[in-house]
């Protein structure tokens, strides 16, 4: 998806997302929150762990897998670490790094710790 068609798909996803976050009662602390080192798509708070969570939109599951690489999570981590700047314990603060994937008739599945298995 390219352009237009793709940035609105992946506005959807996003909603789609942080919908399925909140049906598990994590509050959604920031949407497409930008730092100076890029964007974050979604930030929720689960209990007093902060989870940042990349969305993927594609038409299969394994599709959207594959297009995170590892210079995007690394840019995820420093963005990350400038959210994290704002929080009260900082640094220190309990984090975990989600990917979710949106398919093609708007499912959605996450992978928990996502960076763990990169």
């Amino acid at each position: 998806m390219t352009g237009s068609v793709g940035y609105h798909a992946g506005l959807a996803a996003e909603q789609i997302v942080a919908q399925h976050y909140r049906q598990r009662h994590n509050e959604i602390a920031a949407q497409r929150w930008r730092g100076a080192s890029g964007e974050i798509d979604l930030i929720t708070r689960d209990g007093d762990q902060v989870v940042f969570v990349e969305v993927k939109k594609s038409k299969t599951f394994a599709r959207a897998a594959q297009r995170l690489g590892r210079r995007q999570m690394d840019r995820l981590c420093a963005s990350a670490a400038e959210f994290l700047a704002g929080e009260p314990r900082g640094q220190l603060t309990d984090v975990r790094f989600d990917l979710a994937m949106v398919d093609g008739a708007g499912a959605v599945k996450v992978i928990e710790n996502a960076f763990m298995e990169a």
